[in-house]
């Protein structure tokens, strides 16, 4: 049980499941008579969102280990666990269940709140993430954009079933605000996840270059790529900080709340890409980047204090 469990990366699944719950239960429930929000799932149908969420990231995650054979033996062969606790068989067996699972839920509840159309959203992330790790992984920047859109999906789907179709029916502008903040947090998501794809690939250089992928550090050099990542990570930093000078800054418990658990880590994140030299110090930016992507969403819990 415990190799299926890291199979499937159970502590970011974890991550997954706590922002959606923090979008709701912090981010949208408090504001149902304050601010007029309407949701529209019931606790039940929101259950089945997270479930269908993370049987669709873990098939993605198995996928991505059954095609990542050859390359984790040289990256980080201590952690292989297809072909050496979980048959290769065994693997697809369990992402064909999981995705069957995941779409089928997305199905379900799409029709439950009467927008069919909303099914797309499932549909769209299961077949980026195959796509992502049989072909796009392997290109040149095209795979680190792909799997940061499906991470930012992630957080954007909970809005999505939420808060647009009681939008359509009723009209309710509040509604928008709030959609609009679920977008901010996906993009933000979205730019964090893409320069630590960017990052990874320069920790898994050796291992990618063995089996021929022409990730970016193998098209343009490690030094080349290095330069990049450090571009790439100002981006979400100059991003939060405009967010804080124009849509937080009468907000002081916010500001400074992004300002010590945000806006200081990505700066010390940007000063470690630029002297990053050694695999280690990858993999340290690597998990500063994963804390950071933790405490941006972990400011959810503020909103209610702030916004009554």
């Amino acid at each position: 049980m415990i190799h299926f469990l890291n199979l499937i990366r159970w502590k970011n699944l974890l991550m997954i499941a706590l922002v959606q719950i923090l979008i709701r239960y912090a981010l949208l429930l408090p504001f149902n008579e304050t601010q007029g929000v309407t949701t529209t799932l019931s606790p039940l149908a929101f259950a089945i969102l997270v479930l269908a969420t993370l049987c669709i990231a873990a098939a993605g995650y198995i996928i991505n280990d059954i095609y990542d054979i050859d390359t984790d033996k040289v990256n980080k062969p201590n952690k292989v666990i297809i072909d050496k606790y979980i048959s290769e068989k065994e693997g697809y067996t369990y992402f064909m269940i999981l995705n069957v699972i995941g779409v089928g839920l997305g199905f379900y509840l799409s029709h439950l709140v009467n927008y069919s159309s909303l099914f797309i959203v499932f549909f769209m992330s299961s077949a980026l993430l195959y796509i992502y790790s049989t072909a796009l992984k392997q290109m040149f920047l095209i795979g680190n954009i792909v799997v940061s859109i499906v991470v930012a999906l992630s957080i954007l789907v909970v809005g999505i079933f939420e808060l647009i179709p009681s939008m359509m029916s009723l009209n309710n502008i509040s509604n928008m605000l709030f959609l609009e903040i679920i977008r901010d947090y996906a993009i933000f998501a979205f730019l964090i996840n893409l320069v630590r794809e960017v990052i990874k690939d320069i920790e898994d250089i050796n291992g990618d270059h063995k089996v021929g992928m022409q990730t970016m550090p193998i098209v343009l050099g490690r030094d080349r790529a290095n330069k990049i990542a450090f571009v790439l990570s100002l981006i979400p930093l100059f991003a939060v900080v405009y967010y804080i000078v124009t849509s937080l800054y009468k907000q002081q418990i916010l500001v400074g709340y992004f300002l010590v658990f945000v806006v200081a880590p990505l700066i010390y994140i940007t000063i470690k890409i630029f002297s990053a030299g050694q695999r280690s110090h990858y993999k340290h930016i690597s998990l500063m980047l994963k804390l950071v992507m933790l405490t941006g969403m972990l400011s959810i819990c503020i909103y209610p204090f702030i916004l009554k």
